[in-house]
């Protein structure tokens, strides 16, 4: 099974930087305008090596790499002595007041081709990864880490989260990010011993993930010997109730013909059983129903998945969806998170109409990997999101 194993870790000087303004959230979700605030924010904001600024042309990796390398020499980044993982909790309150903890381990994980060690555990959509290639062979450096869920029981027992924390920050959603170092080698063994047991799937970072394989490939080509670069940064979480909170990702449907009636071309596969209770969060009305939740501009419909129909449909809403919507006349689809997002999509005439879907349990994300198969794109979203700035990892071993 997959190794994972302790690294030196590249960390600000606490003494030095205020962690609470270096932090960025993970770059695929930064706009432009983003990208920006948080800049300004602090000249040493992990967005500027993470993401360079595509103002800056063909040049904007060396810069980013050069930058790396100043915040090294003059002290605002250091070294550990002795390699470790860092156990990082993310703590949030969900959407019905109870505070969630997601508590995992960053280390480095081998890399190997999917379906084996490492399983992917949804479908990627078209999107180019040349930029975070580029990124890659010019900072010779994981400066983010892929999110992986292990199968193995009892992991969250062994990350020691008592004592003193190494850092613990408040972000400006209200989440907070604990990290603790870790570098007992009696533990570090542990932990990776744990962690070999079973494979990992890939929860969020999938790009990243194929990056890394292909840069790995690249410099065992060059070098016979890919180095570091066998392995990528990754935050390890059990897959356990306990320990996520995972999302929906909702659709929004534009580009249909004027007068598609959408719950009289969906009724083959779902019915529709009437406009969700007032006075009650529509989630909640959802789970409690079965249903998705149709969003449109005249109001709001319940849809109830027909068993007949889709009865050798795999047991998402997203693959139920995927159906339905294969054969509805040409249109064009986006992912949207948050109910109140699609809701404003749909107001504001942006969408023509949004459909929104249940999460994804851990129950159905185990056995989709154990099953080796794939969810379609965008079915989960893991919530808090892991910052990007905690640490960093070089595989400047290269040469």
């Amino acid at each position: 099974m997959a190794r994972f194993e302790p690294f030196p870790g590249i960390r600000y000087a606490l003494e030095r930087s205020d962690l609470g303004r270096v932090l960025a959230p993970p770059y695929d979700v930064i706009d432009a305008s983003q990208r920006a605030a948080l800049a300004a924010k602090d000249e040493h904001n992990a967005v500027l090596i993470d993401l360079p600024d595509e103002a800056q042309g063909d040049e904007r990796y060396e810069i980013s790499t050069a930058l790396l390398h100043q915040w090294q020499a003059d002290g605002t980044l250091v070294v550990d002595e002795r390699p470790s993982f860092t156990v990082y909790r993310m703590t949030a309150v969900d959407d019905a007041g109870v505070e969630r903890r997601t508590t995992g381990v960053i280390g480095a994980l081998a890399l190997s081709p999917p379906g084996t060690d490492i399983l992917p555990h949804e479908h990627t959509t078209k999107k180019a990864k040349s930029d975070r290639l580029d990124l890659l062979r010019s900072s010779r450096a994981n400066l983010s880490a892929i999110w992986g869920l292990s199968l193995a029981k009892g992991l969250t027992d062994l990350l020691p989260v008592h004592g003193p924390p190494l850092a613990d920050v408040v972000d400006e959603d209200g989440v907070g990010h604990t990290v603790w170092r870790v570098d007992d080698p009696a533990v570090c063994k542990a932990i990776g011993a744990a962690v070999a047991t079973q494979p990992v799937v890939v929860a969020d970072g999938h790009h990243r993930y194929e990056t890394s394989l292909a840069y790995k490939a690249e410099r065992a080509a060059a070098h016979g010997d890919p180095g570091e670069a066998q392995s990528t940064m990754a935050y390890i979480v059990e897959l356990v109730e306990d320990e996520l909170t995972v999302h929906a990702i909702h659709r929004l449907i534009s580009g249909l013909p004027d007068g598609c009636d959408l719950v009289e071309a969906l009724a083959p596969w779902f019915e529709a059983v009437g406009p969700p209770p007032a006075g009650q969060p529509v989630t909640t009305a959802m789970v409690e129903a079965g249903c998705l939740n149709l969003v449109e501009p005249r109001g709001e419909m319940l849809l109830r998945p027909r068993p007949d129909a889709l009865g050798d449909v795999r047991d998402l809403d997203s693959s139920r969806l995927d159906v339905a919507l294969a054969a509805l006349p040409d249109h064009d689809l986006t992912f949207q998170h948050g109910v109140a997002n699609v809701r404003q999509a749909v107001a504001s005439g942006t969408a023509q109409a949004g459909v929104l879907l249940r999460p994804a349990t851990v129950a159905q994300i185990e056995a989709t990997a154990h099953g080796g198969e794939r969810m379609p794109p965008k079915t989960t979203f893991f919530h808090p999101k892991p910052r990007t700035g905690l640490v960093f990892r070089s595989l400047d071993q290269l040469g």
